[in-house]
């Protein structure tokens, strides 16, 4: 007996032994998901009705069948759609459930999946905190992961954004192909991303996974079958859905006869996956674009398939389960590895083979670039004034229901053209058409309210901004004009503005009756008047700022002819500049930078790439550039007129393609503005270009050339919020594409001594292809005959003429540093200019109207104030009580909160990048913002303000160089809650309240 125990103990530790050794199955999450485009080919109204609709209506009730199930979702427009127009009430409980259930998961939850190279800042946040607030508001969640999966390239900035949002992890997957394929063989997929230099490792870092060479589709080929893979619900038709449910290319069904080849393909795959990683956990995403809209017919054939695996799950080493994306990634940060970091670096420019250099559509489309700026532009503007409106005078007569709505559409109509085939021009005519026609219409309503704010009275007891204090004079006087002019940033402000008036001469006032020129506050609107007369004016006071500006004719000059050069140079002058310009090529020689006295050759001209002249795996499209030579000269001659002025001068450049052309192809208005005591003003040389039509197969720049030293290092920012250096790099393939990046607001080179910035009103693709050069692709216009192209009217055929503005900087690099930021806002954020009447007999004003009572709010020249609106979402601050209000049953979506400020302030310098303005910043908001109103109440919150930020507390994973974190704590107990320190690049978001004054 004892013999047999000692036995079976034996045998027994022998068996655990053993077991103990065996290789633990592969654990694979499968995440149903649907790639779901808010645009690219077909309009948003042609999605909805074609699949995007029955996506969700279909997922909802298959999830609701079977608790296994689950499903993530993504772009928000489409789900908020559904929502608002065809979800019915049980489908609405059915949502309500799942999501409390944690099987209908919300992934990244902004309106769209934004672009990450030619984005801005301002419209990542803004689109963001639409879908967020949708979400908090309607179910009590906040999206803690991104779903990267599609835009062209990985921004430093959009990790930096998503942390601050308080996300937990983020997913990547469009990197060059060389890169990936090397991070795949050396298990570096994954890995923690510190996007910023200057902020603190808690604020920004993010755990980042980057998908492996299968991307976000499902492996498409099967072995034993032609049609596609684990694609049972076929391809998506339109017009119209099939009215039989058959769709094109439907996979063979799961039965007995095929489910072990199946599996046999799917445990491959994921066998694969799994040595590019390095734990035991495999993302398996089973969905692909316009996916799951007979969601039935996915789930009825994956659950068998599911089912055998994990039946046979010793035999194949593997086992599958239905997931959201919040589990797999607990599973990784449960694994407790320790995870290399990478730094500020980005993942742009994107090449997916090394012809394809993902480059061209940092320019496609420059109009539709320049209308989403522009309405990006006028939203910020409108929502400040439409703040501060509300605060001083709540009960005044703009309707605040009305307001609300017209900037909602106009949110909205900014959110929707960030997404990743929008702003990039990468869609299709008709798309890009119905972009436009969105942001068109949507400023159209904003243009309403910004009236009825100049306008009304702002109370039933105030008049009108012309109001009864004026009457009309008699019918001898001269013609008038009023304008308003509203600056919509928190700085004060020196600057010239352009209105087109019908007569020779006039005279400009501003709203005390004082000859302009004029300086504007912060936040502030004046009113000013414009007074035509048929004459010159004569001397005086009154007439004393009035200019009579002449063009000077030069004859146009012939390239060939440029013998001769840099003889006969004519200079123009400001308190910042000499500009010398040659007589014999009509083109720019030389600036001087008057402060330092450093004189730098510069020259500017147009160049073009011939496209798509080679063979057919090399053709520049919406999204590739493929440069097959070198750029040409693109004129053969230059036109050149100056018009000198006291306020500004301008000198107009006109280069012709063929010398004998009486029309020209290219422009170059260069605007020289007198400094007025401010040296901000003088240092920005302003030039707006014009190109167009263009050729077919041609892709036009601006190149500006040097005598810098720069060795063809650029640098560009990173959708306005950083700068990143590019060292020019040499490859096998596509040297000239694969050096372009994408130039959102700003792009410089510099040697030792000096730095030459451009700024722009749009984004673009910019390079420096040789030393001292720097080169601009402002248009392109491209027809090729593949397929692809072809079949989606992708062939970007763009006929247009596009008009963009750079404004130029050039100085020691210490002068510019301190400059070019806050110069790249003033672009970005131009007053507004608004006419109030036609020309008409003039106004007396019965008495002095004295300055106006509204005070500026103005900030440190180093902060930015990045928002001021009333967002009018309707939850409660505290979480606990929000969710209360929701299970509750309450429709909180009709009753918008208006007394709620959403205030955002953003450092705009890097640490150590000045002396003085790159230190932290401490200011009273109480007393910044008491132009406003007064302020009661504070409280900080996170980037898209669904977490007070005392409650937010973001997963920490484990680097070889781990720093312990601490959230900071807010306080907004007393006068010391209104004291806020804002260290270089942070972003501060706050919920402010305000008690309500009048003026």
């Amino acid at each position: 007996m004892r013999i047999s125990a000692i036995l079976t103990l034996f045998l027994y530790y022998a068996c655990s032994f053993a077991m103990s050794n065996e290789p633990k199955p592969i654990q694979t999450f499968v995440i149903p998901h649907s790639h779901m485009d808010v645009g690219w080919v077909y309009t948003i109204q042609e999605s909805m009705h074609a699949y995007a609709a029955n996506v969700y209506t279909s997922v909802i009730d298959e999830l609701s069948k079977d608790k296994r199930r689950k499903f993530i979702a993504v772009e928000q427009e489409f789900f908020r759609l559904w929502w608002d127009t065809v979800a019915t009430g049980t489908h609405k409980k059915q949502v309500r459930r799942l999501v409390k259930e944690g099987r209908f998961e919300f992934i990244i939850g902004g309106q769209v999946m934004h672009d990450e190279a030619v984005t801005d800042l301002d419209d990542e946040i803004l689109q963001m905190t639409e879908g967020h607030g949708f979400l908090y508001e309607t179910f009590g969640v906040r999206p803690q992961f991104s779903w990267h999966i599609d835009p062209f390239g990985a921004s430093a900035t959009t990790p930096v954004l998503f942390a601050l949002a308080g996300f937990n992890a983020h997913l990547i997957s469009r990197i060059d192909y060389d890169l990936k394929d090397t991070m795949q063989k050396n298990k570096k997929l994954q890995f923690v991303w510190r996007g910023s230099p200057s902020l603190k490792v808690q604020q920004q870092e993010i755990f980042t996974h980057t998908m492996d060479q299968f991307s976000y589709c499902t492996p498409s080929h099967l072995p034993f079958s032609n049609s596609s893979g684990f694609y049972w619900n076929g391809v998506a038709l339109f017009p119209d859905p099939p009215k039989d449910g058959v769709y094109p290319n439907m996979s063979l069904p799961v039965t007995k006869k095929t489910v072990h080849a199946y599996a046999q393909t799917m445990v491959e795959n994921i066998k694969q996956r799994a040595t590019w990683f390095r734990t035991n956990h495999v993302l398996w995403p089973w969905g692909c674009d316009k996916q799951f809209y007979n969601s039935s017919v996915q789930f009825n054939n994956m659950d068998p398939l599911m089912d055998y695996i994990n039946q046979n799950s010793k035999e194949f080493g593997v086992t599958v389960q239905y997931a959201t994306l919040s589990e797999y990634f607990q599973a990784l940060h449960q694994s407790n590895l320790t995870w290399e970091v990478r730094g500020r670096e980005d993942f742009l420019p994107y090449s997916s083979e090394s012809h394809l250099a993902w480059t061209g559509f940092y320019a496609s489309r420059n109009v539709l670039k320049g209308v989403a700026r522009w309405a990006s532009s006028k939203l910020h503007a409108t929502e400040t004034l439409f703040s501060r409106y509300r605060v001083s005078f709540p009960d005044g007569p703009v309707a605040k229901d009305w307001a609300l709505a017209k900037l909602r559409a106009l949110r909205w109509a900014v959110s929707e053209v960030q997404h990743h085939d929008a702003i990039t021009g990468t869609e299709s005519p008709k798309v890009a058409d119905m972009y436009i026609e969105h942001l068109s219409q949507a400023m159209m309503g904003v243009d309403e309210v910004l009236a009825a704010l100049f306008l009304l009275p702002h109370d039933l007891g105030t008049p009108d901004i012309l109001g009864t204090n004026y009457r009309r004079k008699g019918s001898h006087q001269p013609l008038e004009q009023h304008i308003i002019v509203y600056n919509p940033l928190a700085w004060n402000i020196t600057t010239f503005i352009n209105v087109t008036v019908t007569f020779p001469m006039a005279t400009v006032f501003d709203d005390n009756g004082q000859p302009v020129p004029a300086q504007l506050g912060g936040l502030q609107h004046r009113k000013y008047l414009i007074k035509f007369s048929q004459k010159p004016c004569s001397g005086g006071p009154k007439g004393g700022f009035t200019y009579v500006a002449k063009a000077v004719v030069f004859e146009r000059r012939r390239v060939k002819d440029w013998s001769k050069t840099g003889k006969r140079l004519l200079p123009v002058l400001n308190e910042c500049y000499k500009l010398l310009f040659d007589q014999d090529t009509n083109l720019l020689h030389s600036i001087t930078d008057c402060l330092k006295k450093r004189t730098v050759a510069v020259t500017q001209d147009f160049w073009e790439y011939q496209a798509n002249q080679a063979r057919a795996e090399a053709l520049s499209d919406n999204y590739i550039f493929t440069a097959t030579g070198f750029a040409v000269r693109a004129y053969e001659a230059v036109g050149m007129e100056i018009v000198p002025g006291k306020i500004v001068s301008e000198i107009r450049q006109y280069f012709y393609r063929e010398e004998g052309d009486k029309e020209y192809s290219y422009s170059i208005t260069t605007r020289v503005p007198e400094g007025f005591k401010s040296r901000l003003l003088c240092h920005r040389l302003e030039q707006t270009y014009s190109l167009g039509p263009l050729a077919v197969n041609t892709e036009v720049t601006l190149r500006t050339s040097t005598a810098l030293k720069n060795n063809r290092t650029l640098y560009t920012d990173d959708n306005g919020y950083q700068m990143m250096k590019r060292t020019y790099r040499k490859f096998s393939n596509n040297t000239v594409a694969r050096n372009y990046y994408p130039m959102v607001r700003a792009a410089y080179i510099e040697d030792d001594l000096s730095r030459l910035v451009l700024l722009s009103d749009r984004a673009h693709g910019v390079s420096s292809q040789a030393n001292g050069q720097i080169e601009v692709m402002l248009h392109r216009r491209l027809w090729s005959n593949l397929p692809w192209d072809l079949g989606y009217n992708l062939t970007l055929n763009d006929s247009s003429v596009v008009r963009p503005t750079l404004w130029m900087v050039l100085g020691s690099v210490n002068a510019t540093s301190r400059l070019y930021q806050r110069e790249a806002i003033l672009l970005q954020h131009r007053p507004v200019v608004m006419p109030i009447d036609q020309p008409q007999k003039a106004w007396l004003q019965k008495e002095p109207r004295g300055r106006s009572l509204v005070q500026p709010v103005v900030l440190p020249p180093n902060l930015h104030l990045l928002s001021l609106s009333i967002p009018g979402w309707n939850y409660n601050s505290q979480d606990s009580l929000h969710l209360s209000d929701i299970d509750s049953g309450e429709d909180l979506r009709s009753k918008p909160d208006y007394d709620r400020v959403l205030l955002r302030i953003m450092h705009l310098f890097e640490d150590g990048e000045d002396p003085d303005l790159a230190k932290p910043v401490s200011i009273n908001l109480k007393e910044v913002l008491k132009g406003i109103g007064e302020v009661r109440a504070l409280e900080e919150r996170s980037l898209t303000g669904t977490w007070d930020i005392t409650s937010l507390q973001r997963w920490k994973w484990n680097t070889a160089n781990n720093l312990e974190t601490k959230n900071k704590k807010w306080s907004t107990s007393g006068l010391e809650a209104f004291n806020v320190t804002i260290s270089p690049k942070e972003i501060r978001t706050f919920f402010v309240h305000f008690s309500s004054i009048s003026f």
